[in-house]
């Protein structure tokens, strides 16, 4: 099965409908369709294994009851299709009766649709896309863990994906994280800004060899927690967990900013947090008074690392993936918050990518972060990241791969083995520039620089907020002689 092949029919299917308008809406019709169908894969294993199971979901809602088609003329189709998911299905979702004491596994059915619709109006072409989903069979291992790949393809027609910062993370920088960070079982592991899922389930891949009895896959899933604030990539990510078998997911639909981190107590810290946290965005004022006023930035990615040093245990540790603007950035609260980082935590090691990892989403330069609270940074080792032989650029038709991680995987554990990509930044000459992270590797010096538009912009942008700093600074020092 070609899941590329079968994403293309459905959305060819969907651009006849007069009621879908757009990728964003083509995608969140097919999500939830995706999820009732995986659901009902789930359903038949708990059954097979429990005696008592009951599903929360009505007996003539179950996808099982109206979206197979036995090719015996009784499937339903048309306008009594059409009629039957408007009139019965939703409302019937929507209404579910939930409390404290429902399983959480059947509870995630009506937290789903609190905010899924149907745009469809053409019952005969719904009943296409349904027939088409029906191909994929999710109680299937192999089939049920394409399910990434279903996701990335349908997100690749979503062309605003990147406009906030928030896109796909290619699989292996995901699984890199994971490597370098070692989850272990027991361990209490969190993604604030989790999209769809994918950090937990490299941590759930990664933790497969640990897992030896019931009872290790049990702690596992209580302790794998994610937060996704938009509704679409909640719904994905929690359909993308119990692909994985993890039965309730840990998964909150909320923002992780809206708290006041003074209130966190060790009960909401965490060992393990991994994350690629929207950048480029902007909070309301209401988000910002959550964090003290030093730390309040305009930068939504600067407001995750701020809640990431409120939330991380004694001796936790992270990897988190940020953009050039966190490293050289010089707003006040920009400096304070590295100062924070730098005091509390060690920042071990800044992986720089290079140009093109997130093709096609956005050609941003971004960064790997790498930092433990085992006590202050001493030292900052560095890790530029080249282009493959023959490459200008990461793109759609050269993607970033696993393999071109491999010298920084030689590199992890011998740092001193005198790879021309590696170099160390000493906390002195960290403070003597103002917290300025933006060290460039002395061992390239010399060679020809060759930039993109994207990284001119970057470059104007940054050289215009260290003018407009040294003005504020000369006019605060003006106003004082003229006092």
């Amino acid at each position: 099965m070609s899941i590329e092949n079968l994403i293309k029919r459905i959305q060819n299917i969907m651009r006849q409908d007069a009621g879908v308008d757009g990728d964003a809406q083509r995608i969140s019709q097919l999500v939830w369709m995706l999820f009732l169908k995986v659901y009902d894969a789930k359903e038949e294993f708990w059954e097979f294994e429990e005696d008592n199971f009951e599903s929360i979901i009505p007996e003539e809602c179950r996808w099982r009851n109206w979206a197979i088609d036995n090719k015996d003329g009784e499937a339903l189709t048309g306008d009594k299709l059409l009629d039957f998911v408007n009139t019965t299905l939703f409302p019937a979702l929507k209404e579910l009766q939930v409390d404290a004491f429902t399983e959480k596994r059947k509870a995630i059915v009506k937290n789903v649709f609190e905010d899924a619709n149907n745009y469809m109006k053409n019952g005969t072409l719904l009943r296409q896309v349904i027939n088409i989903l029906n191909e994929v069979d999710f109680t299937e291992y192999e089939e049920r863990h394409a399910f990434n790949d279903i996701y990335e393809t349908i997100l690749k027609d979503l062309q605003s994906a990147g406009s906030s910062g928030e896109f796909y993370t290619p699989r292996s920088l995901t699984e890199f994280l994971v490597e370098m960070l070692k989850p272990q079982v027991g361990e209490k592991i969190a993604d604030f800004a989790c999209g769809t899922g994918g950090f937990l389930i490299s941590t759930l891949d990664y933790l497969d060899d640990q897992i030896k009895t019931p009872e290790d896959k049990e702690i596992v899933q209580e302790n794998l927690f994610g937060i996704e604030k938009k509704p679409l990539p909640y719904l994905l990510a929690i359909t993308n967990l119990i692909l994985h078998d993890i039965d309730s997911p840990n998964i909150l639909h909320d923002n992780s900013l809206s708290k006041n981190v003074r209130d966190y107590k060790e009960v909401d810290r965490f060992d393990v947090i991994l994350m690629n946290p929207p950048y480029g965005g902007t909070e309301e004022e209401s988000i910002k008074i959550n964090f003290p006023v030093a730390l309040q930035s305009s930068e939504t990615a600067d407001l995750f690392i701020a809640l990431i040093l409120y939330r991380l245990k004694q001796n936790g540790r992270v990897g988190i993936v940020l953009p050039d603007n966190f490293l050289f950035g010089n707003e006040n609260s920009q400096k304070a918050l590295k100062e924070k980082l730098l005091t509390e935590c060690n920042l071990h090691t800044i992986i720089r990518l290079p140009q093109g990892v997130f093709a096609p989403y956005t050609s941003i330069r971004t960064n790997l972060l790498f930092f433990d609270k085992t006590g202050e940074t001493k030292e900052i080792h560095y890790y530029d990241l080249p282009l493959p032989s023959g490459y200008r650029s990461f793109s759609k038709t050269k993607p970033f791969k696993s393999e071109h991680l491999d010298g920084v995987r030689t590199w992890w554990s011998n740092r001193d083995n005198g790879d021309v990509n590696s170099y160390v930044v000493s906390i002195n000459e960290v403070k003597r520039l103002d917290y300025n992270l933006d060290f460039k590797n002395p061992n390239k010096a010399n060679e020809e620089n060759e930039y993109t538009l994207e990284e001119l912009l970057t470059s104007i942008d940054k050289k215009a907020k260290n003018i407009k700093s040294v003005v504020n600074k000369l006019k605060e020092v003006l106003e004082g002689v003229e006092e």
